[in-house]
């Protein structure tokens, strides 16, 4: 949808709307619905919400990552990312050129 599409929505009033392609539901539909929260997926145990501001060519970049990748979370992406960053930090930086030097020994000599 585009923005103008948006614009031109939210100045409509709710009796402009036409409905007419939706039917009612009926009492059986309502009766089966659930609360969201049953219906969303659950965040994992160890999953913290928090509030947290980010440049937005940063956050542009993982949305983008995700959308050419087919569709998921940019904030799993996010989190992905920051776990490597983490596991990243535990070997010494040392250990890591010897690592990847004999990769790349390898990738060569096989």
């Amino acid at each position: 949808m585009l923005k103008s599409d948006l614009d031109r929505l939210k100045q409509m009033n709710d009796e402009d709307i036409d409905y007419s392609d939706i039917p009612p539901l009926t009492d059986e539909q309502l009766a089966k619905m659930k609360p969201l929260r049953e219906v969303l997926p659950q965040t994992g145990p160890n999953k913290v919400r928090i509030t947290i501001r980010l440049d937005a060519d940063i956050i542009k970049w993982f949305k983008d990552e995700v959308h050419q990748a087919g569709g998921g979370s940019y904030q799993s992406l996010l989190n992905q990312a920051l776990r490597q960053y983490i596991e990243s930090q535990k070997e010494p930086l040392e250990d890591t050129l010897r690592r990847v030097i004999r990769e790349e020994l390898q990738t060569v000599a096989g």
